[in-house]
């Protein structure tokens, strides 16, 4: 018996050209909002927001997760427009005051996860 896995059969392995044609289809905005989401879900599964809440919660995690979504909705809003960056953003501010509310000992106005970029966030 081998503990190596069993070669990739290459009928089932996608054609990497066929794959960058596929997302040089997909437009920037897209991209962008779908990269958004992904980071949002995953900081609200560290704030403990997600089913099972408590034993997932990790704001070390959180932290990091709504810094680098503050940064690319900043960045990003001139690029996406005022339609899909306002609810990035209000996305972002939700994120943002659930982190202060779970913290033990909150941050200092202007110092919480990704208020560099975004400024204070206050109720």
């Amino acid at each position: 018996m081998s503990d190596e896995a069993p070669a990739p059969d290459p009928a089932e392995t996608p054609d990497v050209a066929d794959l960058t044609r596929d997302i040089a289809d997909v437009p920037a905005v897209e991209v962008i909002t779908t990269v958004a989401v992904h980071l949002m879900s995953s900081a609200a599964v560290n704030l403990g927001l997600a089913e099972g809440g408590e034993r997932h919660q990790d704001l070390d995690e959180a932290r990091k997760l709504i810094t680098a979504l503050a940064g690319l909705v900043t960045a990003g809003a001139g690029e996406i427009g005022t339609y899909h960056a306002a609810p990035l953003r209000d996305g972002l501010k939700s994120l943002q005051l659930a982190f202060r509310e779970a913290s033990a000992v909150p941050d200092e106005p202007g110092q919480g996860p990704g208020e560099k970029y975004t400024g204070p966030v206050i109720r």
